[in-house]
This record gives structure tokens, C-alpha cells and sequence, in this order.
């Protein structure tokens, strides 16, 4: 008896380390498949294990990266069979079936991925996108919706989504999303900010259920800037760093941090540019600081290291005046300080060149009027054309005491 139960066990043994290696051979097989697209492969893991669902997938990956659509939804539908648990198997049925123009049985198949896995995002999602391709808009956003309350990463292209489907309506698109919290509403802020809305920015802050603080504030601000909005922006920024609504031209005297290469108001120094540029506070015109400005060679015409932008009103006329000091200044195409349109870079005016020689401060001005559909204007130091190129420059200058004020009334928008 004892014989004949070790006899028993060692082919038990056998049969089940047998098993084993045929399984892991398929699916060294399937691997291999799936590497080079062969079919003959993905058959012979399929013999060896015919009850495995995953040789079917890997043979249906392969029959669809060789549009044999048909036979691969047959390879998945028996996937399906064998472990009809598995949403993932559920989708890839969908999406070869929908390949194919079954769009009936692609929704049959997302049914089962949502039955199977009910309380994740991405079967909603699908399923939610392919009602969106049957025009079915209704169904579509409310299973969209699901899958963004499941999983916020989603609310963004809920929000690109309904956008597109609205055909860029506000009103449409808040409908779509039935918009009910503020982490919503603030992904339809972003998106309306990137898009230049500004009007729109406005009255979605105002429809948030808490105040925004200010660092959502800026960058916001920040969005609606690099979308051109720059009014709107130039509120929302003046607001939450508390500037006086009066005031137009930020930081005239550099008493205070200027930014690098970034979306906002004041005083920008481009990056390439910062080892040139210092606050001095031994040399100033007024105040305890100026700009400080160092040549040693190359300075591209057109090029500009210092820029700001400025809000303004339409078909206005502006005067600007600043200070400027140089010392031993050698260049053939001497600093200039340009006016340009914020939308459209057009030249509004521009300085007369600075000096070259050494001089003390002198103060230079300039007159700019705005277009028609001006809204914002950009401050640039800039240097005139060259004869020659190369046209190096060398020499220091400072600025300071930067001023700007219409010179006509004030048109009410």
C-alpha cells in the first residue's frame, strides 16, 4: 500500500511538473509571438495551452497589428470565455469590434467590462467615449462623468471633451459637465485660461463656492497671460499681489525682485540674459536702486534682455519716460527702447538711440499710440540695426525711474 502511494505521488509529480513546463513554454511562446508578429508561434502556445487566455490575447494583438480585425475579435471572444472577469479583455474586444463597424457589439462588450469592474474610471471612460462616437451625448457625459468623479486625473479631458462638443459654448459645456465642486470648476478655469477666455475666467471665479488664494490666483493669471487675455490676467495678478488699480507700469524705480523668463507683469529678464543684468544700489537716479546692465560682445539685433508688459486702453495715446546712464558704451547699433502691440508685435514707437559715450543720467521719452484692438502693449530693450555682422557691444548701462501715463482720456469698455 505504501509503495503504491509513493508510486501515486511521484506521477502526480511528474503530470504536474509537466504542466507546469508546457505552461511556461506557451508562454515563452506567446512572448516570442508577440516580438516578432508571428502567428505559427502564437498557434503553438495555443496548442500546448488551450485553455490559457492570454495565448488568445497575444495571438489577437498579433491578428490586429496585422488588420486581421475578424480574427482577432474570435481570439478574444474566447478570451473573454475563459476569464470573463477581466475588464481589460472586455476593452480590447470593444475596441477590435468597433475596428470592424460593430459598434452594437463594441457596447456590448464595454457593458461587461462596467458589470465586471463597476467602481474604476477607466471602463466608464471607454464606455463613455464610445457612446460619444454612436452620438449619444447624453449617456456618453453621464458615464464620463463616473469616470471623472472616480478618478479627478480624468476632469481635464472631461472638460477638453465637452469643450469640443459644444463647439466652444460656455453654456454647453457647463451643462455637459453638470458642474458641481469647485475642483471641477477650477479644471473649466484652467482650460478656459489657456484658451484666452477671459470673460468666461471671470465669471466661473466668481461661481466658486470659496475664494480663490492667491497662489491659484497667479497662476491663473499666468495662464490667461500666455493666452493673450491681458486684461483679465492683469486683474486677477494686481489683485492678489495688492497693487493700486491706478498703477499701470510695475517696479519703474527697481526697488523691487525682477522675474526670469516668466508669464507676468513687471520686469522680465530673459534667461539667457541674467548673467548680465544686476540691481545696483550704488548708482541710481532716485531711490535705493537701479537696473545694471554689462555688455561683453554678442547682442543679436532684435533680441531684447528686458521686457515688460503693460496693460493699456484702445486707440490711446501714451507718454513714457525713464532715466539712463551710460559708460564707455562701443557699439555700432546702440540700446533702444521699443514699444510693440502685445497681440500682433506691431511697433507703436520707440526711443532715440542711448548714448555712447559716458554720460550722467538723462532722462529720454517717447510717444505711442495704441490700435484699435490694442489691449496690452510690451516694453522692450532693444538695440538699433547694425552695418556690420558681427556687431558686438560693449560698455554698461543703468536705467531707472520708468514712468508711463496717457495722455488722453480714459475710454470706458
Amino acid at each position: 500500500m505504501r509503495i503504491a502511494l509513493t508510486i501515486l505521488g511521484i506521477a502526480l509529480c511528474l503530470f504536474l511538473i509537466q504542466g507546469s513546463a508546457r505552461f511556461g513554454f506557451s508562454r515563452l511562446l506567446s512572448r516570442y509571438a508577440l516580438a516578432t508578429n508571428s502567428i505559427p508561434a502564437a498557434d503553438e502556445a495555443l496548442r500546448l495551452t488551450p485553455s490559457d487566455p492570454e495565448a488568445h490575447r497575444s495571438k489577437a494583438t498579433i491578428l490586429n497589428r496585422l488588420q486581421a480585425s475578424a480574427d482577432a475579435a474570435h481570439s478574444l471572444e474566447t478570451a473573454t470565455t475563459l476569464r470573463f472577469r477581466d475588464d481589460y479583455l472586455w476593452i480590447e474586444l470593444a475596441n477590435t469590434r468597433e475596428e470592424l463597424g460593430d459598434t452594437d457589439g463594441a457596447l456590448a462588450a464595454l457593458d461587461q467590462a462596467v458589470r465586471w469592474a463597476p467602481h474604476y474610471a477607466h471602463t466608464h471612460w471607454q464606455r463613455g467615449n464610445l457612446l460619444l462616437r454612436m452620438r449619444r451625448p447624453q449617456e456618453a457625459f453621464s458615464e464620463l462623468r463616473q469616470a471623472a468623479t472616480a478618478n479627478p486625473s480624468y476632469i481635464p479631458s472631461l472638460v477638453d471633451l465637452a469643450w469640443g462638443i459644444s463647439g466652444g459654448n460656455i453654456k454647453t459645456t457647463e451643462a455637459a459637465l453638470e458642474v458641481k465642486d469647485d475642483v471641477t470648476r477650477l479644471a473649466l478655469i484652467r482650460f478656459l485660461a489657456r484658451k484666452g477666455r477671459g470673460r468666461e475666467v471671470v465669471d466661473q471665479i466668481r461661481s466658486l463656492s470659496s475664494p480663490l488664494p492667491a497662489d491659484k490666483q497667479n497662476e491663473i493669471a499666468g495662464l490667461l497671460f500666455a493666452g493673450k487675455a491681458y486684461r483679465e490676467a492683469f486683474d486677477l495678478w494686481r489683485a492678489s499681489n495688492n497693487i493700486p488699480s491706478a498703477q499701470l507700469l510695475m517696479n519703474g524705480g527697481f526697488e523691487d525682485p525682477i522675474a526670469f523668463n516668466d508669464n507676468a507683469f513687471g520686469w522680465i529678464i530673459a534667461a539667457d540674459q541674467k548673467n548680465r543684468v544686476a540691481i545696483d544700489v550704488s548708482e541710481k537716479l532716485r531711490g535705493a536702486r537701479s537696473l545694471q546692465i554689462t555688455f561683453d560682445g554678442p547682442w543679436a539685433p532684435g533680441t531684447s534682455p528686458l521686457n515688460q508688459t503693460i496693460v493699456v486702453d484702445y486707440g490711446k495715446t501714451y507718454h513714457l519716460s525713464f532715466a539712463v546712464r551710460t559708460k564707455d558704451l562701443v557699439t555700432g547699433g546702440p540700446p533702444i527702447l521699443v514699444v510693440n502691440d502685445a497681440n500682433n508685435n506691431q511697433l507703436l514707437g520707440q526711443s532715440e538711440n542711448f548714448p555712447t559715450v559716458t554720460t550722467p543720467w538723462q532722462t529720454l521719452n517717447l510717444n505711442f499710440t495704441t490700435l484699435t484692438t490694442s489691449e496690452a502693449v510690451i516694453i522692450r530693450l532693444q538695440r538699433s540695426n547694425c552695418d556690420s555682422s558681427p556687431c558686438p557691444i560693449f560698455g554698461t548701462l543703468w536705467l531707472d525711474e520708468f514712468h508711463i501715463e496717457q495722455t488722453e482720456p480714459t475710454t470706458k469698455r
